[in-house]
């Protein structure tokens, strides 16, 4: 059975997440399910990442064992066409091994987080961003940004239902950057690491705006961390300003 690898583009606000669900939509069953108009058996896949419930993605990678040989273009434009209308899109298609696998051959995975920094309502990027009206300081998230890079013990960042065997993680990237968009300002944060635990990102994230609000010192962000206590994080913020943005593989079947 031929394997192939396909990066997805999702809305992630009609779905309770990747993974398929029993009584909720998921963004796994309504692949799984445009798959299986294609051939006797609908296939099982697996991605690089499980999203959550209005997480969206730029480039989430999964991969899928098909009972015939397809030509990628050929099978990539078949799948699009069995996703209508849902905000789900294949951009690339490709061969892969038998041996590869779109979560385990991972060797790193990108985040991006878009908060809109301004009073008036989001009326076009509604549901795309987490918008916050009073105004942040950027210069101290960066500060505070720094404690977190690095392997350490991410108890305080990680939710309580976490099934990781592991708190610790090797954080490569944590950039905060203010951005002028046509929409107004935002404050984009770049995260990149081999692997995250539940709700790592959007903590990061909650975390920071209370230091850009003033509410937070950039040392207390150290603190928290060292506490090892999940009780010392800031709020989580809300999904819908977070994008799956890459899957980076040392075996990359789209290049």
């Amino acid at each position: 059975m031929p394997r192939y690898a396909f990066k997805i583009e999702y809305d992630g606000a009609p779905f309770a997440g990747w993974q398929r669900q029993k009584d909720h939509p998921s963004v796994q069953q309504a692949v799984e399910e445009a798959l299986g108009r294609l051939q006797s058996q609908q296939p099982i896949i697996a991605a690089a990442g499980r999203t959550d419930a209005g997480v969206h993605a730029l480039a989430q990678v999964a991969h899928a064992d098909m009972e015939r040989d397809w030509e990628p273009f050929r099978l990539s434009e078949a799948l699009n066409y069995h996703l209508k209308p849902l905000p789900v899109a294949i951009t690339a298609m490709a061969r892969a091994g038998d041996d590869w696998h779109a979560r385990f051959s991972a060797t790193e995975r990108r985040y991006l987080f878009r908060l809109l920094n301004r009073r008036a309502p989001a009326a076009l990027s509604a549901g795309k961003v987490w918008q916050v009206s009073a105004p942040l300081e950027v210069a101290p998230m960066q500060q505070a940004a720094r404690f977190l890079l690095g392997r350490h013990d991410f108890t305080t960042f990680r939710a309580s239902e976490c099934q990781a065997d592991s708190p610790v993680r090797t954080l490569d990237q944590l950039d905060v950057e203010r951005v002028q968009t046509p929409l107004g300002p935002e404050i984009h944060f770049h995260v990149r690491a081999r692997s995250f635990l539940h709700n790592q990102v959007r903590s990061f994230v909650g975390t920071l705006e209370r230091v850009g609000a003033g509410a937070w010192e950039p040392e207390d962000v150290r603190e928290a961390l060292e506490a090892r206590d999940r009780a010392a994080c800031g709020p989580v913020c809300p999904p819908q300003g977070l994008y799956l943005a890459g899957v980076t593989y040392m075996d990359d079947p789209f290049e």
